[in-house]
């Protein structure tokens, strides 16, 4: 285990699980990484932009809501209040001196508080002024998110701070615009700020809502109800506020001859990173991994090494985590790394390749490893389990959600156990035997969509 630790900064540290040994001519080296930052303070205090921050505050940030105004929402009225209530609530929770504005999105993108291309400053005044211009929302005209996520990068780029964050409400499917606009949208917004996306009701759609969370490396859910909405973006807010360090990357650094076959998040939930790796020099590729408070996640990498003879040893991989450095690149390129100057956080970890003719050795699989394989192929049967539901194919669908039961049960995954059996009956849990109930909540179906890739941590 390596750590970064320095005065009023978060600490970083780094451990590594694996089985090194291989057998001979074994080729791939599986690993998971726990990255872990704890300990207050924030990068920018210390180290990497003092003028942004005071003595004994949080890091300077900045927020914008984007609350869905669409017709839609004025069915039933409930929803529009409902809304316009949750965005109060997550107003209230804004630290003071926290930059903050509010957007109504339909077929457009429009400014409701404060305006003119600005952002507000949290404070008293103006948050009772956001208040105010809240309660004149209503709903009306259609639904075109790219242009809401487009307007959030251009008012968060005009703040001079450290977090960068959105938060995006909607309760329908994105009607006005192409899924290429969307796609491009979300590819322009990459790496300049974070996003927490929420579905609230049934007449959104999944992919759309979790493929935003995805690609600007925020939470995805679910509000059924929209009587819970204000309650979700109070914890959406208390969790951005306790950011401490934005545009963090995981380096892996690998030898000459060997590849990475992947790396992908998996807990608190399972994100791919494989396809949004930036080079880093010679031999090395940076991952995202957005804006960190003190918390802890874990990481499945596996690297393909040239084989080798029985007693070789050599160093598959070498993980550390970098930022941008201060008046380095730019956010939007520095974010993966690869665009400019970086500082790296000093924790490191060594992922390491033994080859062996000890058959249990070689054989062995780390008990992390493979718990974190079962939850990641756990994701991908419910979302395969569910397409095929919707499609017709109740024989492909049950052995998929079968499967996912017997996944989950093995896991100690409760809940997405219980998930589960709002969608099928569970006959043997541990043989995944079940039946697919003929009759399901949409909500509960799309529950378990939206949370599919939600996973429990291996007890280590």
């Amino acid at each position: 285990m390596a750590i970064f630790s320095k005065s009023n900064v978060p600490r970083f540290s780094v451990d590594v699980y694996q089985n090194e040994y291989l057998p001979e001519g074994g080729r791939l080296v599986n690993a998971v990484v726990t990255v872990t930052a704890t300990g207050g303070g924030t990068i920018g205090s210390a180290v990497a932009a003092p003028h942004l921050y005071s003595p004994g505050e949080g890091p300077s940030a900045a927020v914008v809501l984007m609350v869905d105004c669409s017709g839609s929402m004025d069915h039933p009225p409930t929803k529009m209040r409902n809304a316009r209530d949750a965005t109060a609530a997550a107003i209230d929770t804004l630290r003071d001196g926290v930059h903050f504005a509010v957007v109504a999105g339909t077929h457009l993108a429009r400014e409701v508080y404060p305006g003119d291309g600005r952002l507000a400053v949290a404070g008293p005044d103006t948050r009772e002024q956001a208040k105010q211009a809240l309660r004149k929302l209503g709903a009306g005209g259609g639904t075109a998110i790219g242009t809401w996520l487009r307007r959030a990068d251009r008012l968060l780029a005009s703040a001079d701070v450290a977090i960068r964050h959105g938060i995006l409400l909607t309760d329908g499917r994105n009607e006005h615009e192409s899924p290429e606009d969307l796609k491009a949208a979300l590819d322009a917004c990459a790496g300049r700020f974070t996003c927490d996306a929420r579905g609230v009701g049934t007449d959104w759609e999944v992919k759309e809502v979790t493929a935003i969370a995805s690609g600007l490396l925020g939470t995805a859910d679910i509000v059924a109800d929209p009587g819970g909405l204000a309650a979700d973006f109070t914890r959406m807010m208390e969790t951005a506020m306790g950011k401490e360090v934005a545009d963090v990357s995981l380096r892996l650094w690998t030898p000459a001859g060997a590849t990475v076959t992947f790396v992908k998040q998996v807990a608190p939930t399972v994100e791919e990173l494989t396809d949004r790796r930036t080079e880093a020099g010679p031999r090395a590729g940076d991952y995202p991994l957005g804006s960190w408070g003190d918390e802890s996640r874990d990481y499945h990498l596996c690297v393909e090494v040239p084989p080798a003879a029985v007693g070789r040893e050599m160093l598959a991989a070498r993980v550390s985590l970098v930022i941008p450095h201060p008046g380095g690149a730019s956010r939007s390129t520095a974010a993966g790394g690869g665009g400019g100057s970086v500082q790296n956080l000093g924790a490191q970890g060594l992922v390491r390749a033994v080859w062996t003719d000890d058959l249990a050795a070689s054989t062995s699989i780390n008990p992390q490893v493979a718990h974190y394989t079962g939850q990641a192929e756990l994701a991908e049967v419910i979302q395969e389990g569910l397409d095929l539901r919707k499609v017709g194919d109740m024989d492909g669908a049950t052995a998929k959600l079968g499967r996912a039961v017997q996944l989950a049960s093995a896991s100690g995954n409760a809940d997405t156990a219980k998930l589960l059996a709002k969608v099928v009956d569970v006959v043997d849990a541990a043989t995944g035997t079940v039946r697919l109930k003929t009759k399901v909540e949409e909500a509960d179906e799309m529950t378990l969509e939206t949370r599919s890739t939600k996973t429990v941590r291996v007890k280590k």
